[in-house]
């Protein structure tokens, strides 16, 4: 028998063997960074995205195409700005036609609540969109026809009784509803959800929005909803007029609100074009730190096409009067139980005015020149409904108008009142309609995903390419970048008997990088090509978590595969810090992006990077993650195509069901992880249509009975699903669920033989 073959492979080993033995990997420079490199990575990420919501003023030009030719032609040339508008603050309900409001009364109280100098003040309810209601009061003149219709929106903290001036809590000075009413206006005051801390600390505005962001929809939608069904009611009161002969039209509409009610009623007028006049009290500004407000004014890809200065061009060529005042002012700080930490102080005046200037830099074209006008009170700070915003606003929407001089507060007539019962009413009318919504969805994505034929495996990988592209620009969010060459920086960190260990860190975008560990056997062969399986932690996790130290969730997953023969990288990804992480997903929500419009990105580098490996098979690069690693497993690998196969362990369930619901123990609903949802995936993905992305290559579940994640049923009844669309494309045999008697924890058997099976590696025993 022949020795060189013997010493041709011993020499291959040897070669190997100095590579694995050197302090950096071939093709990378020494990884000089010193100190936790995850929290580099953060603060990186944290410097794009900051730099990204600067940029965004500048970009939403391409997204306006302004007909400045006619005041009829402006309106028409925006109208796919206004669709848009409408998408994304969720206003999608049909709204229910109704006569007339309701008088809310009893045996014991009539609806007439009280009274004041030419006005009389009902309690009254009205039809907005499905079983939902708005609720809260009418002023109505008693000497003669209105001078104009007015929706008149509080604060959310404030009631409708408060700013009339039926009860305390409002300055005298800023009880502007009394005194447009004294002033001949008919006005409805709308109670709004307040932001008084609910479960788990949690306010009921962000409560409310959690359920409806997930299915598409928005608190902020669900108002202006119940603000334009008032319009509805003042429109047909017109054109009933008008039919009866009376004449011509008796009155103009408008909207004005303060803090909240300011949002309202800007988006109010920015949607409808029914509207006469808007006046916009204590909020108007700069939205670039948006991302710092309450999470119920979060709106997914806002700041893509609208700041408060493109709003105001929607609301022209009809009049906005913009009043600087003191707005609302609070601070919820890090750690009040489950709710997301948030800040409100009142707009600097020098914001409020760069913004207003901007504003009127975008309409200079339009001839005639629309009514936009700045009212300062005080300083920019006193108080809100001064006489000259009101008489601004007055004479806008009812030309020629004398506002009424101050004068006592109208007359309480109840015997008792109870604004939280009324609260309660509205609060439970939106959670059921999110519920409803929720018992829906399924519905909704089976008509999303009517275009996709899988009468043939080649059809549907033709046909599945649109829905890829769908959910990677429009739910994940994509940045317009070229990946950065990779300038990949390695040091050796690890020295087992079987395998050597590098930390890699690799440039993604500016200020963008990819940090983790790879892990290579040691009886790697010369000229050898191996799979790879990148292993990836879950929430607050680190690379070394799934290496050394035998955590009770990931057992050294990746070690135990390199001891198996497999190449194994395990990435840090960016879900760490607590709300360091979270506040990146407000920071990116506003810019139509998510944390995966970064994480996409690096595993792409990252993947590409293990490509270019000289032992790395290309074709057989796998993902394994565990808990928030699962969620990965479930939104990389379909945007990845490096990916040849996913498994998702410890994650996989009905997640639309456990974002959504109000109800149950495991629901994200209650607890802080407030930047898991992800806006209208109930009428796009659950993770049954997210595994069909992933679909033709193999895909597993790794299931815990006594995971906290979610049911046994629940994630049957999902898998399901998964399991239908593999078997009807005749590949059944290329997904499976291990299901296990233990925890939420990598269990590694079941997975092992996948990994084995589909990556045409020999297990131990075989080799």
């Amino acid at each position: 028998m022949s020795l060189f073959p013997t010493i041709s492979l011993m020499a291959s080993t040897l070669v190997i063997s100095a590579a694995i033995d050197s302090e950096t990997l071939p093709g990378t420079r020494f990884l000089e960074m010193e100190g936790d490199i995850a929290s580099q990575m953060v603060a990186g990420i944290d410097k794009f995205l900051l730099r990204e919501l600067s940029a965004s003023v500048e970009r939403r030009a391409k997204h306006w195409k302004r007909d400045f030719s006619s005041a009829e032609g402006y309106t028409k040339s925006i109208e796919p700005n206004r669709k848009r508008l409408a998408h994304i603050l969720g206003v999608r309900d049909s709204r229910v036609r109704f006569n007339a409001p309701e008088l809310v009364g009893t045996t014991e109280q009539s609806a007439l609540v009280g009274s004041g100098d030419g006005y009389k003040v009902y309690a009254v309810r009205w039809p907005a969109f499905g079983d939902v209601h708005g609720e809260g009061l009418l002023l109505v003149p008693t000497k003669g026809k209105p001078i104009a219709d007015i929706v008149a929106i509080p604060d959310a903290d404030q009631t409708p009784e408060q700013i009339t001036g039926l009860v305390e809590g409002v300055a005298v000075e800023s009880q502007y509803v009394s005194r447009l009413a004294e002033s001949g206006c008919r006005l409805i005051v709308p109670v709004l959800i307040n932001r008084a801390p609910t479960v788990n600390q949690i306010s009921n505005r962000e409560f409310l929005y959690r359920s409806a962001f997930e299915l598409g929809h928005h608190l902020i939608g669900y108002e202006v909803q119940k603000i334009l069904a008032a319009v509805d009611w003042f429109e047909r009161e017109t054109e009933h007029g008008e039919k009866q002969g009376a004449g011509s039209k008796a009155a103009n509409i408008g909207v004005i609100g303060w803090g909240e009610g300011g949002m309202l009623a800007m988006y109010a007028g920015a949607l409808d074009t029914r509207i006469d006049a808007v006046c916009v009290s204590g909020y108007f500004d700069s939205r670039q730190e948006i991302w710092r407000q309450p999470i119920s004014r979060n709106v997914f890809g806002l700041l893509e096409q609208f700041g408060d200065a493109e709003l105001a061009s929607m609301i022209v060529p009809r009049a906005l009067i913009v009043e600087a005042a003191k707005g609302p002012e609070l601070v919820v700080p890090q750690g009040t139980g489950a709710a997301a930490p948030s800040r409100l102080t009142t707009p600097k005046l020098d914001d409020v005015r760069r913004e207003f200037e901007r504003a009127c830099e975008l309409i200079k074209d339009l001839r005639p020149q629309p009514r936009l006008e700045l009212v300062v009170s005080g300083d920019g700070t006193g108080p809100y409904g001064s006489a000259k915003a009101l008489q601004a606003f007055l004479d806008a929407v009812s030309p020629g108008a004398k506002l009424a001089a101050s004068s006592k507060a109208p007359q309480h007539r109840r015997k008792t009142f109870e604004p939280n019962v009324r609260h309660n009413r509205q609060m439970h009318e939106i959670d059921r309609h999110n519920q409803w919504l929720l018992r829906e969805s399924p519905y909704v994505r089976e008509r999303f995903f009517s275009k996709l034929d899988i009468s043939s495996l080649e059809k549907f990988e033709q046909t599945i390419e649109w829905y890829r592209d769908f959910f990677y620009n429009e739910v994940i969010g994509r940045f317009d970048y070229d990946l950065l060459p990779f300038n990949a920086r390695s040091r050796k960190s690890y020295d087992e008997p079987k395998w050597a260990g590098y930390e890699v860190v690799m440039d993604v975008f500016p200020d963008v990088i990819a940090y983790g560990i790879l892990l290579l056997p040691k009886d790697l062969k010369e000229g050898e090509k191996r799979p790879v399986v990148v292993c990836q932690h879950g929430l607050e996790g680190r690379p070394q978590d799934v290496v050394t130290g035998d955590n009770d969730a990931y057992h050294d997953f990746a070690a135990r595969l390199a001891e198996r023969g497999f190449i194994t990288f395990a990435p840090q990804n960016l879900y760490i810090f607590g709300d360091r992480f979270r506040t990146l997903q407000r920071k990116a929500n506003a810019i139509k992006k998510t944390l995966f419009s970064i994480i996409v990105p690096q595993h792409q580098q990252m993947t590409d990077w293990l490509k270019s490996l000289p032992y790395v098979d290309a074709e057989r690069i796998a993902f394994y993650g565990l808990s928030y690693g699962g969620k990965t497993a479930m939104r990389v690998p379909p945007l990845v195509k490096n990916y040849c196969l996913s498994i998702c362990s410890a994650d996989y369930n009905e997640w639309v069901w456990k974002n959504a619901a109000s109800w149950g123990n495991y629901t994200y609903v209650k607890t802080g992880e407030y930047e898991i949802f992800e806006f209208d995936l109930g009428s796009t993905f659950n993770y049954a249509e997210m595994s069909w992305l992933i679909c033709p290559r193999p895909f597993m579940v790794e299931r815990g009975h006594f995971d906290g994640v979610a049911p046994d049923e629940w994630v049957a009844y999902e898998y399901a699903k998964t399991k239908r669309h593999y078997d009807l494309l005749g590949i059944g045999n290329l997904t499976e669920m291990e299901v296990f008697t233990g925890p939420h924890t990598i269990h590694g058997v079941g997975t092992f033989k996948f990994l084995h099976r589909y990556l045409n590696w020999p297990k131990p025993e075989e080799r």
